[in-house]
């Protein structure tokens, strides 16, 4: 099982409606009690990603066989992929402590200099949301990766002094959902570039076995089906889901999962076949009802739901986007012919706006 310790990059959404998102690829309390206990130890252990796996499996055997650290890593992909898991991987298969940070803590360069300077020779540190770095602190970074040493700035004015600082060698693991965001200075000083990429269902039921093992949970394999096709290709919602149908079988049967049980239970917890939640399927259905499928403005789709307008782009689009439910268009929000199929509604015959001329772009 793999899967990140912290959220998205999407912290500014404090809606409390969507707090208890059982397909919220971010993690809360309860995931990071419980993620401690499941997470693989080594790279055999880490179920899927086999390219980046294969490759950062080379990294390190190279950097071990030359008793040199590691180069710098950065893991880019969405949340909830393993990018925390990899980092504390890394650490382990390097004989080496790991130090565990993020972006948004680090907005001054004295922050990542006290960091930095504390540092033990091959230490690890993984710096998550790396992307979110002020900027004083990052271009304080690229000397520390480069050269291992930092410029730490004494007084003010210009009596101002600056005396280096030499670090010992260490591995800095960064991690990030927007990869674009990061400057090329910065993206062109690390060694290895590894990209994580949404499960295959057949993955995420190997998770959902080795999980369910290590909780002791029964569940058969097309329970685990189940829950692996409403898991949206994510390692953490996958895991979410198997704990939330594990309470459901001891209350409803006796324990063990099967297909209907998986079913039954996420029923109850308005997920569908598709992995859609409530939110999900208000978005697609004021698309298609109230406005005919489109073209609609993203304001009109979000008041028509009760929601903001950046819930309904941050946190419904990109998952309805994927699964090729929704379009995003220079004239508004279309709903694609799956969409129609999805809800089981008929689509209009002769092109039928909706409001769209009232209430469009």
């Amino acid at each position: 099982m793999n899967w990140d310790e912290t959220g998205p990059d999407t912290g500014e959404l404090t809606d409390e409606r969507l707090d208890d998102r059982l397909v919220d690829a971010g993690a809360d309390g309860e995931d990071t009690a419980v993620e401690a206990a499941l997470r693989p130890k080594d790279l055999h252990e880490f179920v899927g990603q086999e390219k980046v796996r294969e490759q950062l499996d080379l990294v390190l055997k190279a950097a071990r066989a030359r008793g040199a650290t590691a180069d710098h890593v950065l893991l880019s992909g969405a949340p909830g992929l393993g990018k925390t898991t990899l980092s504390m991987i890394i650490a382990a298969e390097m004989g080496a402590p790991i130090r565990i940070t993020s972006g948004p803590a680090i907005q001054h360069a004295g922050d990542l200099a006290a960091i930095l300077s504390s540092l033990q020779e091959g230490e690890v540190l993984f710096l998550d949301e790396i992307h979110r770095m002020s900027r004083p602190a990052e271009e304080m970074l690229y000397m520390a990766m480069e050269d291992f040493r930092v410029d730490v700035i004494v007084g003010k004015g210009p009596g101002a002094t600056a005396i280096p600082l030499e670090l010992p060698p260490f591995t800095l693991v960064g991690a990030t959902t927007r990869a674009g965001l990061l400057p090329p200075p910065l993206r062109d000083r690390f060694g290895f570039t590894g990209h994580m990429e949404f499960y295959a269902p057949t993955e995420l039921e190997r998770v959902i076995h080795r999980s369910a093992g290590l909780l002791d949970v029964a569940i058969d394999p097309a329970g685990a089906a189940e829950i692996a096709g409403r898991s949206r290709g994510t390692p953490r919602i996958a895991n979410r889901l198997l704990r939330r149908v594990r309470d459901y079988a001891q209350v409803k049967a006796e324990g063990r999962i099967d297909r209907d049980i998986a079913a039954a239970a996420l029923r109850v917890y308005e997920v569908d076949d598709k992995g859609l939640d409530r939110l999900d399927r208000a978005v697609l259905g004021a698309l298609l009802k109230l406005f005919g499928g489109g073209p609609v403005g993203l304001s009109t789709l979000a008041v028509a739901v009760g929601e903001e307008r950046e819930t309904v782009e941050e946190v419904a689009e990109p998952f309805l986007v994927r699964e090729g439910l929704l379009a995003r268009t220079p004239r508004g929000r279309v709903a694609t012919p799956a969409a129609w199929a999805h809800l089981g509604l008929v689509p209009p015959q002769h092109g039928v706006k909706g409001q769209q001329g009232l209430f469009g772009a």
